[in-house]
C-alpha cells in the first residue's frame, strides 16, 4: 500500500545516519546480531557526558511544581535549565536535532510566571513548566510554524492555535518548536521519518543512527532526552505513539475533538489530533485535561462536549487493573520481532494485577481498509491545507503553490526524495467528490466497527498490542523501512484514543505497549496505563550511544 497504509509501518524505519554512510547503521550491543536487513559495524558506545550529569533528569511535572512550591527552584531557572541542555546536546555533543529553535521570550515568560507565584496567584499543575510544541502548532510570537518545509520558512502565525492558548492561560511556558517529519510525513512514499527541509534529521537518543520515527520525532526525541518537561505532537495514523514508543515514552492520541486542531497544519479533518508526549502516565493526565475543551475554530471538538475531563489524575489508581477484561492482538503474540517477547512480559505482568486477557483479532478487519484510509487523507489534506495557507502569512498560499516552491527549489526541498503525494492530493476533487465520501465511509466506518465489535463482543476495557517494533536505522536514500507488528492504524481510522507505555527494550531500543479504547474513554484507559506502568517500571532514560556523526 503506498506510503505504508500511511504510517503503520513508518515507525520502523530502517536508518543510516550520515549522507556518507548510508549502508548500515551500527550493531546494537556489542554481542547481538544486526536488526535485520542491516549490515554489523562495530559498535561505538558513546555516551554524551551531559546525559545523565542533568539537575531535571527524568523529574516529572508534579516533582518540578513541588520544587517550585517549596521555593527550592523557579520556572525560570528550570527553563535555563532545559535551554542549557537543549544547546548542549541538540546541535552539539550527540547532535540530537529535536529542537529546531527555542523561543526568545522563554525566559521572560518565566520570570512573569514566578512574579504570579509570589502574588499567589497558580494557574495549576502546568503553572511554570517548559513545553516544546510540534513545529506544525502555530504561535502567535516570534517563532515560526512550518511544518518543517521550506515553502512555509520564516512564516509566523498571527494567532496561537487553540491549544496553545489553552497552555498559555495554564501557565506553561512555551519552551520552543521540534523537528518533525516534513509535512508530519505526507510528501512523499519514500520518506524518511525524522526529516525535514528546514531542520534536517532527527536522531533516537537510545541509538544515534536509530529512527526517532513518526512525524513527531523530534517532540518524542525531545522530551525521552530531557530537553524539555514534557512535549506535543500529533497524529494522524502513528505519528504521536510511534515516537513515544521508539523514544520510550507515553504517547497520547486523544479522540479525535478532544483537543481543537485550530491552528495546526492539517492532514486529515477525520484523524488528526495533537497530544501530550510524556515521561510518565501521570504527566500526560496533568496535560491532557488543561488543553481539552469546545472550540467554535474545530466542528469536532463540539462531539466531546460533557465527555472531557478537566482532572484526568483522577483515573490513575495503582490497581486500576483488578476485574479488568483487555484484548490482545492475537496477531502480535506470534512472530520474529523483538517486540514478542516483550509483549509476553507485559502481558503476565498484565494478569498479575488482575487483568483477565482475551485475544482478539482487530487487524484483519482494518488492514484491508489501509487503500480507502489513504484516499481519505489524501482528499482532506489538499483541502485543510488550502485552508489553511489561504489565510497564513506565507508567501505560498496553496498546495499547488508548495508544489511549484518544491520543484523550482528541488536541490535545497527535496534532496533524499520527492513529493509524490503531495501532487497525488492535487489531482483530487472536493470533499463533496463520492470517491471521497466513500472512501470516508469505508475506512471509519469500518474501522470503529472493528474495534467497537472486539469491545463489546468481549466485554473488554481495552484492547492491548505492540505499539511497534525497535527502532531500524535511518536510511535517507531507500526511506523507512516496514515490518514488524503495528498498532497505530485501528483507532487513528476510527478517531478513538490510544495510549502507549513503555515495555521494555531490545537491544537497548525501547517499544511500547498499546492501550485503546472506545470514544471518550481518555480517562479510564489511562487508568489502566498507569496501572501497568507502575506495576513494570520500563521507562529507562536514554544514553545517546551510537556514532556521534553529523
Amino acid at each position: 500500500m503506498n506510503r505504508r497504509i500511511f504510517l503503520r509501518q513508518g515507525s520502523l524505519t530502517g536508518l543510516s545516519l550520515s549522507v556518507l554512510s548510508l549502508a548500515a547503521c551500527s550493531a546494537p550491543t556489542a554481542d547481538a546480531p544486526s536488526a535485520p536487513g542491516t549490515a554489523a559495524t562495530p559498535e561505538t558506545t558513546s555516551t554524551a557526558p551531559e546525559a545523565a550529569d542533568f539537575e531535571l533528569l527524568e523529574l516529572t511535572l508534579a516533582e518540578l511544581q513541588d520544587k517550585m512550591t517549596r521555593g527550592e527552584m523557579t520556572s525560570r531557572g528550570i527553563t535555563e535549565l532545559y535551554l542549557n541542555r537543549i544547546q548542549a546536546l541538540n546541535r552539539q555533543g550527540p547532535k540530537l536535532n529535536a529542537v529546531l529553535l527555542t523561543n526568545p521570550e522563554a525566559l521572560d515568560l518565566a520570570a512573569a510566571l514566578d512574579q504570579e507565584r509570589k502574588e499567589g496567584k497558580i494557574r495549576g499543575p502546568l503553572h511554570g513548566i517548559p513545553i516544546l510544541l510540534k513545529d506544525n502548532i502555530d504561535t502567535a510570537d516570534q517563532q515560526p510554524t512550518t511544518a518543517g518545509s521550506l515553502a512555509l520558512a520564516g512564516h509566523k502565525a498571527q494567532q496561537d492555535a487553540f491549544i496553545v492558548q489553552k497552555l498559555r492561560a495554564a501557565g506553561a511556558v512555551v519552551l520552543g518548536k521540534t523537528n518533525l517529519s516534513e509535512w508530519a510525513n505526507f510528501r512523499s512514499t519514500r520518506s524518511t521519518s525524522g526529516w525535514s527541509s528546514v531542520g534536517g534529521q532527527t536522531k533516537n537518543p537510545y541509538i544515534l543512527d536509530r529512527t526517532p520515527s513518526g512525524s513527531s520525532a523530534g517532540s518524542g526525541a525531545a522530551a525521552s532526552a530531557n530537553f524539555c518537561a514534557a512535549a506535543i505532537g500529533t497524529e494522524t495514523d502513528g505519528s504521536i505513539v510511534s515516537p513515544a514508543s521508539c523514544s520510550g515514552l507515553v504517547g497520547v492520541k486523544p479522540t479525535v475533538g478532544l483537543w481543537s486542531r485550530a491552528g495546526i497544519i492539517p492532514i486529515s479533518a477525520s484523524q488528526d489530533t495533537a497530544g501530550p508526549m510524556t515521561r510518565t502516565v501521570h504527566d500526560a493526565a496533568l496535560l491532557l485535561g488543561p488543553l481539552a475543551g469546545p472550540d467554535p475554530r474545530d466542528p469536532a471538538t463540539k462531539a466531546g462536549t460533557g465527555k472531557a475531563s478537566t482532572d484526568y489524575t483522577t483515573f490513575l489508581k495503582p490497581d486500576a487493573l483488578k476485574g479488568q477484561r483487555l484484548g490482545v492482538e492475537k496477531g502480535h503474540l506470534t512472530g520474529s520481532s523483538d517486540a514478542v517477547p516483550l509483549l509476553l512480559a507485559a502481558l503476565e505482568v498484565l494478569k498479575a494485577q488482575g487483568a483477565t486477557i482475551v485475544e482478539v483479532e482487530v487487524e484483519k478487519l482494518t488492514d484491508p481498509l489501509g487503500q480507502a484510509e489513504y484516499d481519505v487523507l489524501l482528499y482532506e489534506f489538499k483541502d485543510g491545507v488550502n485552508q489553511y495557507l489561504a489565510t497564513a502569512g506565507a508567501p505560498v498560499k496553496t498546495l499547488a503553490d508548495v508544489i511549484k516552491f518544491n520543484t523550482e527549489n528541488k536541490g535545497k526541498a527535496m534532496p533524499f526524495f520527492q513529493q509524490e503525494i503531495l501532487e497525488a492530493s492535487e489531482k483530487l476533487g472536493d470533499l463533496k467528490t463520492p470517491a471521497y465520501q466513500a472512501a470516508l465511509k469505508k475506512s471509519q466506518g469500518g474501522a470503529r466497527a472493528a474495534l467497537d465489535g472486539a469491545l463489546q463482543k468481549n466485554r473488554l476495557a481495552a484492547i492491548v498490542a505492540i505499539t511497534n517494533a525497535p527502532a531500524r536505522c535511518i536510511d535517507l536514500i531507500n526511506g523507512d523501512s516496514g515490518g514488524g507488528p503495528g498498532f497505530s492504524s485501528p483507532a487513528a481510522m476510527a478517531g478513538y484514543p490510544h495510549i502507549t507505555v513503555p515495555m521494555g527494550q531490545a537491544h537497548g531500543l525501547p517499544a511500547g505497549l498499546s492501550f485503546v479504547g472506545a470514544a471518550w474513554q481518555e480517562g479510564p484507559l489511562l487508568g489502566l496505563a498507569y496501572a501497568y506502568e507502575q506495576a513494570s517500571k520500563k521507562r529507562a532514560a536514554p544514553e545517546f550511544k551510537g556514532p556521534f556523526v553529523g
